[in-house]
């Protein structure tokens, strides 16, 4: 097969991916966040990008198609997901609204399990997860075939390996900033407002 083919259609999965992973969600609000905490950003960043990885691939498969036609399927993930939501904003709105800067302890993920288990609940209990990642990039990736197809999910896994790893590594070098207290609150504030915006999204 041309290579020169497989490449443009690496590049088409790269940049479709890229465009869904980058837009602002749960998982990189999470991921920024413990970042500048500098709490186990690293596992959460590769986390983020296997979970992706693993939807790409479904998709890419074939179970978009199936889970698109599977309406009881999509409305227990909207339930799950939309009450996990509002639960860690409401963690991040009690934590905006505490006095103190970066270095209280009671800030973030309390241990590597806590902040794996939340990552996989952002990852996974979030329906436009799968809308993004198994339903559209799995639809697109039908269009080019059975041979093609790979490509551009390996494209738009590599995008998503690229964008979360350069959040992890990014990330931290915001921490002098919100050694203030009032930037720690305003980034928590935001959380707060972007986890009930998408839960109330997915009530709605």
């Amino acid at each position: 097969m041309n290579s020169a083919l497989q490449s443009s259609v690496m590049l088409q999965g790269f940049v479709t991916g890229g465009g869904l992973i980058i837009a602002i969600g749960a998982q990189n609000a999470f991921l920024l966040a413990q970042g500048v905490r500098r709490q186990y950003h690293w596992p959460i960043a590769l986390l983020c990008s296997l979970s992706d990885a693993l939807l790409i691939c479904l998709g890419v498969l074939g179970m978009g198609a199936l889970i698109s036609e599977s309406p009881m399927m999509l409305e227990l993930a909207r339930i799950f997901g939309a009450l996990f939501l509002f639960y860690y904003g409401y963690r991040a709105l009690r934590s905006a609204l505490q006095p103190g800067g970066l270095d209280m302890a009671s800030r973030g993920a309390g241990s590597l399990k806590s902040a794996l288990l939340t990552t996989l609940a952002v990852s996974l209990l979030n329906p436009h997860a799968y809308l993004d990642t198994v339903v559209l990039v799995g639809s697109i990736a039908t269009q080019y075939g059975d041979s093609l197809r790979y490509w551009f999910g390996a494209g738009a896994v590599l995008a998503s390996f690229s964008w979360f790893l350069m959040l992890g590594m990014g990330a931290p070098k915001l921490a002098p900033l919100f050694r203030n207290p009032r930037a720690w609150r305003l980034l928590d504030s935001l959380v707060c407002l972007m986890m009930w915006g998408i839960a109330l999204s997915l009530v709605l």
